[in-house]
């Protein structure tokens, strides 16, 4: 049998528009360790020269010119930041940290520092906030400057984002939320699917319930049963009439979580109330008109869903009317910040002084995360209560820690995870190969040529130094020194 075609759409990170996106320079306020229900902020480094950072009354941040200067001043409020602390300088394409004789000292990476170069995805402690550099973002059009969860509208859960390529696919998906589309989300083990679920219904506006159903935990022999319902004295134990799932969700959104463990007896049926819209119980024959949303979820990659013959390709195809995938927490540890003052606010707001030691920051924006953000929900709220609403230290992390969460917060470390310190040598490498893309204006063979080095170890370092050529090439040069500016392969 011809497999049909899947007509879907689908957005996920790294999809097409975000690679034609422009590149843009931003500067992340990440965890405020003296005051973690503050949330997180971005702000726009784009023609900024200098960026200084000290102490305020509040979090804000404003744009001055002085002298043909263009400064972005930061203030964050806190005694471990000083007056000015700190500035970042714009030089030679280059972000240099220059502490500025503050009390406290300037880390970045963890190492106390007077100056030094702060290169993509290093973390900077000034004053027991922690920050992050992410000099080459993909920024749709129409993304705001400057983003702070303090001035925020509130938003369903799961549907904010402080990086600017994010944000526009979760306003894509609100507003497919409003449709009767069909959607299948996609992501690993507690990245959140059920809560964007929950928020899809909210923003749906329908006037059902949102019923929830985990595929793995049907059995098999009952469930058609589970969703479809059934009449008193169907099968045995069938002692009254029950109406189902799909029908309990009527008018409202019915969840398939873990939809590649739908089984395969129950498939054909499921397929054909996606198709006619109405169930029949079991041991009936009269069938009940619905309306229902559907929206299934799985961590498993969607191509296998069918590959494994487990699944039907054709009732694939009815699901998937538009694909999202959530991101793991490990590639956007820029939000931990503020998912950190969610899951505080959700469980009710801290009664006493709640702090976090700056070292437990660095632990956790380090921290593969390899359950997401029920991890970080279950270590943070264990450790609110072993602190006893005081400083979270180390030791409360450990309590009922096991060995292999402790091994993946430092063996299994991702490319956006805290580096040591370059040394001088790489320091200067580094700075000489900056300078060549420049010159080339990203051009890779003109700078393995000029370096004296083959293209593969120019790629290597840029790899290793998380550097990005499209950030340095014009819009009129081509991506490579193909024609047409077809990129190599």
């Amino acid at each position: 049998m011809t497999e049909p075609e899947v007509d879907t759409l689908e957005d996920s990170p790294g999809s097409h528009r975000d690679l034609v996106a422009p590149v843009r320079s931003y500067l992340f306020v990440v965890l405020e360790c003296d005051r973690p229900t503050s949330g997180g902020a971005r702000y726009a480094l784009q023609g900024v020269d200098e960026v200084v950072i000290g102490r305020g009354s509040e979090r804000s941040a404003a744009r001055t010119t002085v002298g043909g200067v263009s400064r972005l001043v930061v203030r964050i409020p806190g005694r471990s930041m000083s007056t000015t602390h700190a500035r970042l300088l714009h030089q030679d394409g280059e972000w240099v940290l220059e502490d500025a004789r503050s009390t406290n000292g300037s880390y970045v990476n963890g190492s106390r520092v007077e100056r030094a170069v702060v290169s993509d995805g290093d973390v900077v402690e000034l004053g027991h906030t922690l920050f992050v550099l992410r000099p080459a973002l993909r920024t749709p059009s129409g993304c705001e400057m400057d983003r702070d969860t303090l001035h925020q509208k509130k938003v369903p859960p799961g549907f904010f984002t402080l990086l600017p390529e994010e944000q526009p696919r979760l306003d894509a998906l609100a507003r497919i939320a409003r449709s009767d589309i069909s959607i299948l989300l996609l992501g690993e083990t507690g990245v959140g699917k059920e809560v964007i679920a929950r928020s899809l219904h909210a923003i749906s506006g329908r006037s059902g319930s949102f019923v929830a159903v985990n595929c793995g935990a049907l059995p098999a022999n009952l469930v058609e049963s589970h969703l479809f319902g059934h009449v008193r004295g169907a099968f045995s134990g069938a002692i009254r009439d029950e109406a189902g799932a799909v029908r309990a969700a009527d008018e409202g959104t019915l969840l398939l979580d873990e939809i590649g463990d739908l089984p395969l007896v129950a498939q054909p049926a499921f397929l054909r109330f996606l198709q006619e819209r109405d169930v029949t119980p079991v041991g009936s024959a009269q069938p009940y008109r619905v309306d229902t949303r559907v929206i299934a979820a799985t961590h498993q990659p969607v191509q296998d869903l069918t590959a494994r013959t487990a699944f039907r390709s054709d009732l694939l195809a009815r699901l998937t009317g538009y694909t999202h995938t959530l991101r793991p927490l490990r590639e956007r540890r820029e939000d931990i910040g503020f998912i950190i003052a969610d899951i505080l606010a959700k469980n009710g707001p801290p009664t006493g002084a709640l702090s976090i030691a700056p070292d437990v920051g660095w632990h956790w924006l380090s921290h593969a995360w390899p359950c997401n953000i029920r991890q970080l929900e279950q270590t943070l709220l264990r450790a609110v209560v072993l602190a006893d609403q005081g400083t979270i230290q180390r030791r409360h992390l450990l309590h009922g820690e096991t060995a292999w969460e402790r091994s993946t917060s430092t063996q299994h470390r991702t490319g956006s995870t805290l580096r040591k310190p370059l040394s001088e040598e790489h320091m200067n490498l580094r700075a000489e190969l900056v300078h060549q893309l420049h010159l080339h204006n990203g051009n890779i063979s003109g700078v393995a040529k000029a370096l004296g080095k083959a293209r593969m170890q120019v790629h290597r370092w840029m790899k290793r130094w998380k550097i990005d050529a499209a950030s340095f090439r014009k819009q009129s040069t081509p991506p490579d020194d193909e024609p047409n500016g077809r990129a190599s392969r």
